[in-house]
């Protein structure tokens, strides 16, 4: 029985059931349905959230690209002359002469839950009724890359929200693991990939982030740290509010294959070791890069301890036979996998990711993998 498959691709989405259809009428299409939040539900099923990239048919309108916003009341669709943009990247566009960057998206994200099996082999149910849409101005271009984690009975979970106000990152929390309640912003512009270890460090909530920025400064030549995006963690007594620690985190070694950046992936987990983690690794190739899965382990009572960070031996790596069925619908040039989920399941882990931005992707490992 197949290890890797792809569980949820694009064209499972049904798009007359889609939030959009609150105000857009012009014909989409789903860009990708990928980077899924992963976790256990209540009745020991499995719970995929979904990001859907929902995109224009016919992105540009005479002399105009268009971006989707959504609003208090409804769904808009915004104009940008396109003298004054650059749509070299499917992705997204960019305002011509400005800096810092404006960009804009050819698409709009919400999130689908997906049930799956206990297993992760089946799909169980699709949750229209259940999907998290936009619903506050800081989330107007999309909601993005769930992560979930389970603590003392509670389901939270993060997103990254895109807007002209800030690309953010905002708090959802379910008794269930199906329905949630946005809970506000919790980590300011451009801070992402945040997700919550499963348990708490010392009585406190604790959590990766990854802060973005335009500038960073050079470690000296006899560093073995590269200088960049890197995984930071912070601390929170109730899952709102959040202290960044003082100490560094995970950050990206001299030697990797993957160093341009890195960030986080799944939510940490506590072994007999020490708190195992995903991560995902960036090696420099075109405009996107290509993604990688790594993983490391932190200490159990001090989590700035790093024990292991194994970055020269991917857990995961794209892998093109997995999309051969569905690539003629791919539009990245690199090879791209994005973990975003981890669940224990006895003798091995199931890792939930976001295969080419385009599907979801199931890999069992054997915990033995990570000894």
């Amino acid at each position: 029985m197949a290890q890797d498959y792809l569980i949820f691709r694009p064209d499972d989405v049904d798009l007359a059931r889609s939030p959009l259809r609150h105000g857009i009428d012009e014909a989409t299409y789903v860009l990708g349905a990928f980077n899924p939040g992963f976790a256990r539900l209540p009745n020991g099923n499995l719970v995929l959230m979904v990001r859907v990239a929902e995109a224009l048919r016919e992105p540009v309108a005479g002399d105009c690209a268009q971006a989707i916003r959504w609003t208090p009341e409804g769904y808009v669709l915004d104009a940008h002359a396109l003298a004054g943009v650059d749509m070299g990247d499917p992705r997204q566009f960019a305002l011509k002469d400005r800096n810092p960057r404006l960009l804009g998206l050819t698409s709009l994200s919400w999130l689908l839950p997906v049930e799956l099996s206990a297993d992760a082999r089946e799909i169980v149910a699709v949750h229209y009724d259940k999907a998290i849409a936009p619903s506050a101005s800081y989330l107007e271009y999309g909601v993005e890359d769930a992560r979930i984690t389970r603590i003392d009975g509670i389901w939270w979970m993060t997103v990254c929200g895109v807007s002209a106000e800030r690309h953010c990152t905002a708090m959802y929390c379910s008794a269930n693991g199906l329905d949630y309640e946005l809970l506000g912003v919790v980590l300011d512009h451009q801070n992402k990939d945040m997700i919550l270890f499963e348990g708490k460090v010392g009585g406190k909530f604790m959590a990766l982030t990854r802060p973005l920025g335009e500038v960073y400064f050079a470690y000296p030549d006899d560093s073995p740290w590269l200088g960049g995006p890197s995984i930071n963690l912070a601390q929170s007594p109730d899952g709102l509010h959040w202290k960044p620690l003082d100490a560094p985190g995970l950050r990206a070694r001299k030697g990797s294959t993957s160093n341009q950046r890195i960030g986080g992936g799944s939510q940490p987990v506590l072994t007999e070791d020490g708190w195992m983690l995903i991560y995902h690794g960036v090696e420099k190739k075109d405009a996107v890069g290509i993604y990688r899965s790594f993983w490391a382990l932190l200490d159990k009572d001090d989590p700035t301890k790093i024990l292991r960070q194994e970055d020269n031996d991917p857990v995961l790596e794209a892998d093109p036979a997995l999309t051969a069925a569905i690539a003629h619908q791919m539009y990245l040039p690199t090879p791209v996998v994005f973990t975003t989920g981890l669940v224990d399941a006895g003798d091995h882990y199931i890792l939930a990711s976001g295969e080419a931005d385009l599907a979801c992707r199931i890999t069992h490992i054997a915990k033995e993998r990570f000894a």
